[in-house]
């Protein structure tokens, strides 16, 4: 026969008399529990509450799977807790009925005779706790005493404020951060209680493998995910599922994650269960949706405004920083980095290599805090570096764009690149630095027929020269076929004269470099169209196209390749990067470079068909040619390849030793501050 002791009385206020023994009362506020107990330990259940309250137990009678460790936040230490669905159940033995007086001259250990029911020929039925595939200690109870009033202070590298680490990362290895402290945990059912501290008892192989989702061969961040109400989560646990019968819920939430913990009162059936994998300490959905926001170039401040409106729980502001500055602008860093080597490794080994260069800034006028100048392979249709250059790094705005030119060619030329010609806009500080360093120097034909549409649009405002507005886009028309059809700086400018006589129709010329118009001689019935030598238009216009600086831009117009591809390109840095927000430096640089590599995997799409094989085309409305519409070619639905890739490396290296990543980060030269 076995028998189970009950200590009477103790004068330790703890319940602890000796270091190797612990004392538990009997629970009284669970009255199903309570009367389990006075059950397994013989005692009359009519006893009264006071009386059952000084009554203890020893923790000789509970197994090691009814204690769970504790985390002490004043003294940052384990403490050993006993579950609340524990129940007495090791048995000592013993003479019946004798006595047993314990060390502790304040506590008296009485034996009582275990009874069993003669009519009952079995042993009492045994109950085991169902639960999930994760560890024991995953999800456990945690409470937090009332009377800390100061959070625990957490290092989380990502967050600092030293001068010597702008950025608040830091490349000396750390702990690995746990949840985030700052997040307001809910919790429905139980006020105090930690997921932080829940999480933090799992092992290393129940880490290794929230990594994967139910399917090992997929991993957690490529796999499907659905929105699940509320309530038909709780409809999964509400009942329990060995006993039908009612269950006590409680569920926690932080971000979009939601951990929910069953347990049944009657057959002490529990389970825990939780809405998405775990990676280390952080649950996967918060980081993959911070990622899937940055790296599509969507603004969080929109994205919550979905959320709201849907009532779709979603994590504060502040943690989608942390993710950014922690996890995916080094992964951006070092995925553009990678792809950027290849690029370069390509064009080292071509002979000549023209390229494109220009510059956006991030506001209008002078007083632009950012420039980025863009350098593409206009061969290849191809972005090849980007430089970000503040304002105050170069004494204003308006020597942005030269500073950024200079660093593309260092790199280029570190990079043994050899460069055959540059294409750019007519930027003066441009054309002098080119020249300087003898290196050829083209201008894109878009930026002077631009300038000279806007000086020509001018003109045919004022009185006496409203032909003019006829001959504009025969003008602009004129411009493009002397850079294109030229050999020669002599035979460009002799081309480029002739408008002066064809406006005036005459169609030979006296310069034996093109003595007469190529296109076919009518006559015209319309001679007013027709401008007069004697005229205040045909003056003005002719002041205009043979000034000095015109003919000098006219001799240096691109014969080839045109910087349209670089506006295309800007045109896709305002999606990553509107000019409406403002971002910090580093945000800034990984906008960009995102910007670039989905140009780059995008911008020589092939043209969309339909089933039958037909082309198809689409109508726009460019601003450029005002209430006239253009006929286009439809290419395919873009790719977005770069952010698979980059996912994976968030996800697969950086979150798992972030440390290299971080360090290509911080070696970045950050400018000071505008205003300090």
């Amino acid at each position: 026969m076995g028998v189970r002791c009950i200590v009477k009385s103790c004068d330790n206020k703890q319940g602890r008399p000796g270091n190797t023994m612990m004392f538990h009362r009997i629970p009284t506020k669970n009255a199903d529990l309570m009367n389990r107990w006075l059950l397994v330990l013989g005692i009359v259940p009519n006893t009264p509450v006071n009386t059952i309250t000084k009554y203890f137990v020893c923790s000789e009678h509970f197994t090691v799977d009814d204690y769970f460790e504790k985390m002490q936040v004043a003294t940052r230490t384990m403490k050993r807790v006993l579950k609340d669905t524990a129940i007495p159940s090791i048995i000592k033995t013993g003479q019946i009925g004798s006595p047993v007086v314990a060390a502790s001259t304040s506590s008296a250990c009485i034996q009582l005779p275990l009874s069993r029911d003669v009519s009952c020929q079995t042993d009492p039925l045994e109950t085991h706790t169902v639960g999930t595939q994760l560890p024991l200690k995953t999800l456990l109870p945690h409470f937090r005493s009332e009377g800390v009033q100061a959070n625990v202070s957490c290092k989380d590298f990502g967050v600092g404020t030293s001068n010597a680490d702008p950025l608040g990362l830091s490349s000396t290895p750390v702990k690995r951060p746990r949840l985030d402290l700052d997040e307001q945990l809910e919790d429905d059912a139980l006020e105090h209680s930690s997921l932080e501290e829940a999480l933090k008892g799992q092992d290393s192989a129940s880490l290794d493998s929230t990594l994967k989702s139910a399917d090992s061969s997929t991993p957690t961040h490529n796999s499907k995910k659905y929105i699940v109400y509320e309530s038909c989560i709780m409809e999964l646990f509400n009942v329990c599922p060995v006993c039908t019968r009612a269950c006590d819920v409680r569920t926690q939430r932080l971000g979009t994650f939601l951990s929910v913990k069953q347990w049944c009162p009657r057959c002490t059936f529990t389970r825990h269960w939780n809405s998405q994998p775990v990676i280390g300490s952080v649950p996967s959905g918060n980081l993959h949706l911070s990622a899937a926001v940055y790296l599509s170039g969507a603004s969080f401040i929109q994205i919550e405004k979905v959320f709201k409106a849907m009532k779709l729980q979603l994590f504060r502001y502040e943690t989608f920083q942390r993710h950014a500055r922690a996890f995916i602008e080094p992964a951006v860093i070092h995925h553009w980095k990678a792809t950027q080597d290849v690029i370069l490794q390509s064009l080292s080994q071509e002979e000549k290599v023209i390229v494109g260069g220009d510059m956006r800034a991030d506001s209008p006028g002078h007083s632009a805090k950012y420039g980025s100048y863009a350098t593409m392979d206009l061969r290849t249709n191809t972005v090849v570096d980007i430089q970000l250059v503040q304002s105050n790094e170069v004494g204003g705005s308006c020597h942005m764009e030269k500073e950024g030119l200079k660093r593309s060619l260092a790199l280029l030329e570190s990079r043994g690149i050899n460069l055959d010609c540059i294409v750019t806009d007519r930027h003066p500080q441009v054309q002098k630095f080119l020249r300087e360093r003898n290196i050829t120097h083209y201008y894109d034909v878009w930026h002077m027929a631009k300038g000279i549409s806007k000086k020509l649009e001018a003109i045919s405002k004022q009185k006496d020269c409203e032909k003019l507005k006829k001959w504009m886009k025969s003008i602009i028309n004129h411009i493009y076929w002397t850079a294109a059809s030229s050999t020669s700086e002599p035979e460009r400018i002799a081309k480029w004269t002739t408008i002066l006589n064809h406006v005036r129709d005459v169609h030979t010329h006296e310069d034996p470099l093109y003595p007469k118009c190529e296109h076919v001689i009518r006559k015209t019935t319309d001679k007013s169209k027709w401008l007069q030598a004697d005229t205040l238009a045909f003056y003005k216009l002719e002041k205009l196209l043979t000034k000095k600086r015109t003919l000098k831009d006219v001799v240096k117009l691109s014969p080839h390749h045109q910087t349209s591809s670089l506006e295309a390109f800007r045109a896709v840095i305002l999606r990553f990067a509107p000019k409406n927000v403002v971002f910090p430096f580093i945000g800034m640089l990984c906008r960009l470079y995102l910007a670039a590599m989905h140009y780059n995997e995008n911008a020589d799409r092939p043209q969309a068909e339909t089933e039958e094989g037909v082309p198809v085309f689409k109508i726009s409305f460019p601003k450029a040619r005002k209430e006239e519409c253009r006929v286009k070619p439809q290419k395919t639905q873009p790719t977005f390849g770069y952010v698979a890739d980059t996912m994976d490396l968030i996800f697969e290296k950086v979150f798992v030793n972030p440390v290299p990543y971080t360090d290509a980060l911080l070696a970045i030269p950050l400018p000071e501050d505008l205003s300090p």
